[in-house]
């Protein structure tokens, strides 16, 4: 039973370091790598979740078939102390499936949000590329981020202004006459 406890330790312990380099502030220009390679991880550390209610099951049973004295006669002192053993053991046990629990919740979270911010940093440096203001009464032709195939959609503001948006880039061009 000892190597299923190393594993879970392991595991726990591969969890807490990705989810501190995932968070570190210095670590722009690994972000990238880091976040591929835990997010091609988060699956296969699923399983850490059946494993430990495995283990948790195994400590429910040893709790359950502990030996009883009801005497002080009826246990020597020996088992007395490996019953104690056992249970300072299975609360160390207990510890460890919950720190191993409680970091692949924090890793998939933390990936989760790192990967949005990413996507939205993306999203604002896009839009930064598209953004064109103020072009004089026509619609640019090509752009940063696209070049053909764009779907527009034009309104009419007031008696001389048009809007033109660009949906692809969500671009806004205003042209006035």
């Amino acid at each position: 039973m000892a190597l299923e406890w190393v594993v879970l330790g392991y595991a726990a312990a591969a969890e807490a370091l990705m989810v501190i380099l995932l968070t570190l502030p210095g670590t722009y220009p690994l972000r990238k790598g880091l976040i591929s390679v835990t997010r091609n991880l988060l699956k296969p550390f699923l399983s850490v979740v059946p494993f430990c209610m495995f283990l948790l099951l195994d400590i429910y049973w040893k709790y359950e078939t502990r030996p009883r004295c009801k005497s002080a006669e009826s246990c020597t002192p020996t088992e007395i102390m490996r019953h104690q053993k056992s249970v300072v053991k299975s609360q160390r046990n207990a510890l460890l499936i919950a720190s191993a629990l409680m970091f692949y919740w924090l890793l998939y979270s933390v990936t989760r949000l790192v990967t949005r911010v990413e996507q939205l940093n993306q999203r604002v440096d896009n839009t930064r590329l598209c953004r064109i203001e103020n072009r004089p009464s026509r619609v640019p032709r090509q752009s940063s981020c696209g070049t053909r195939n764009r779907l527009f959609r034009a309104s009419v503001k007031g008696e001389h202004d048009l809007e033109i948006v660009d949906h692809r880039c969500r671009t806004t061009f205003v042209t006035t006459s």
